[in-house]
């Protein structure tokens, strides 16, 4: 084995490097991004909002993020992986700490949008940077890292803001999810492994701009042309719609919680409402799950039978009765993260060859743009009508997914069945 060749297999002092460095990463970027969620009606009081307005201290920033995701991709190709996952975390923590010092809602949400871009930086580039740093080999364990730190940054960010929110007031709250990022950020830049060096172009440093300058056009065209491609095939539009609406429907339920458990009949402090987001350990659980999920019953089945459980568990919440309320968060969180595994899985599986990079961002688009508008929406059916409509708001979406998924599998099956009989014909 040729040095060069050798250098291209991870050690496993580097592969541990690296799942550390994209679970701290994982835990800064969504502890930040969802950091705002229980201090919602912190935020309508002081700035007299209604939950609508109040929910796009969350709205704007995953909607940057959806808006920002592709094109940061795109760009990674050029200045590089690891540069941009690093300016990411850094520059998220900075807009962190920026945000309590905001002098009005709408600098605030201004902020808060710069977050969005600058967290896009991480879940848009991370998969691509271990595929390319650790290989086929050692990827799949560090991509099980860099979601387990997904998680537990969404959970830690809204437990250390719920629970301090009460002591420090959601300014003070801010900052001590800004810190806890802050010490995250510094563990990633300093274990995230530098790429391979590539042997220097006889051509230089001109050469290697004009190089990278045709390069660049050449990528452009080949992500247009993957584009079009992952939006032509029904079983990815399918994947890309449960994307949409199941995190809208996840999103608006969140943002709404904070109100319904602090506000009557339940009256909980907001340290105690907060608790609600415990139920995210539960979405480890049953995403781990959903690949045995899909073995026992098949995809369609099991993505769709996790939509309807998480509509049931919606449905959960409508009493007054905070034991029957608690319990459908839990199920709501539980099935929603495995319809998420499942289409996810889906789509990757199902992505045409030249086409993996783009479904792939189309399908982080849609999931955190469903988080964006679904939140906003949400946010005011809560404000103007009540529980009972958001829920009914959610039920419909959550049933528009289950519409795209039957539809998405029968046009596939049928197209299957299609060229297995233009196949049979020809043979014949």
């Amino acid at each position: 084995m040729t040095t060069a060749a050798r250098s291209e297999v991870p050690s496993v002092k580097t592969s541990r490097r690296v799942k550390i460095a994209v679970a701290a990463a994982g835990i800064s970027s969504f502890a930040l991004l969802y950091a705002p969620q229980p201090v919602l009606p912190q935020l309508a009081v002081e700035y007299h909002l209604d939950p609508g307005s109040a929910s796009l201290a969350v709205s704007v920033a995953t909607g940057a993020l959806a808006i920002a995701v592709l094109p940061i991709a795109v760009l990674s190709e050029v200045v590089g992986r690891r540069p941009m996952i690093l300016g990411s975390v850094i520059l998220s923590v900075l807009f962190g700490l920026l945000v309590p010092l905001a002098p009005s809602y709408p600098a605030m949400l201004a902020v808060r949008a710069l977050q969005g871009v600058a967290i896009a930086g991480f879940p848009g580039v991370a998969a691509a940077y271990l595929a390319e740093r650790l290989g086929k080999a050692g990827v799949a364990a560090a991509v099980g890292a860099m979601i387990a730190g997904n998680t537990i940054g969404g959970m830690l960010g809204r437990l250390a803001s719920g629970f301090t929110a009460d002591a420090l007031g959601w300014r003070g709250a801010m900052y001590v999810v800004a810190g806890v990022s802050l010490l995250c950020s510094a563990v990633t830049v300093v274990t995230l492994p530098r790429a391979p060096r590539r042997a220097a172009s006889p051509a230089g440093e001109q050469g290697t701009f004009a190089i990278a300058s045709r390069g660049l056009g050449n990528q452009l065209r080949e992500v247009a042309s993957g584009l079009a491609t992952a939006l032509r095939r029904p079983v990815l539009l399918a994947q890309y719609a449960v994307a949409l609406l199941a995190m809208g429907s996840f999103v608006a339920l969140y943002n709404a919680a904070g109100f319904r458990l602090t506000g009557e009949p339940l009256d909980l402090s907001p340290a105690i409402a907060s608790l609600v987001f415990l139920a995210y350990a539960l979405g480890s659980v049953s995403s781990a799950a959903a690949g045995r999920l899909i073995a026992r019953v098949g995809r369609t089945r099991a993505l769709i039978g996790s939509l309807l459980l998480t509509l049931v568990g919606a449905a959960l919440t409508l009493p007054d009765w905070l034991p029957l309320v608690v319990l459908g968060f839990v199920v709501l969180t539980a099935a929603f993260f495995s319809a998420h595994a499942v289409a996810n899985g889906w789509a990757a599986a199902e992505a045409p060859d030249g086409s993996r990079g783009q479904v792939s961002g189309l399908y982080t688009l849609s999931y955190y743009l469903g988080s964006s508008v679904g939140g906003a929406v949400g946010g005011y059916v809560y404000g103007h009508a009540g529980w009972s409509w958001l829920i009914g708001a959610v039920a419909v979406w959550l049933l528009l997914a289950v519409l795209a998924v039957a539809t998405g599998a029968t046009r596939t099956s049928r197209a299957t069945a299609g060229e297995e009989q233009g196949t049979f014909a020809s043979v014949r």
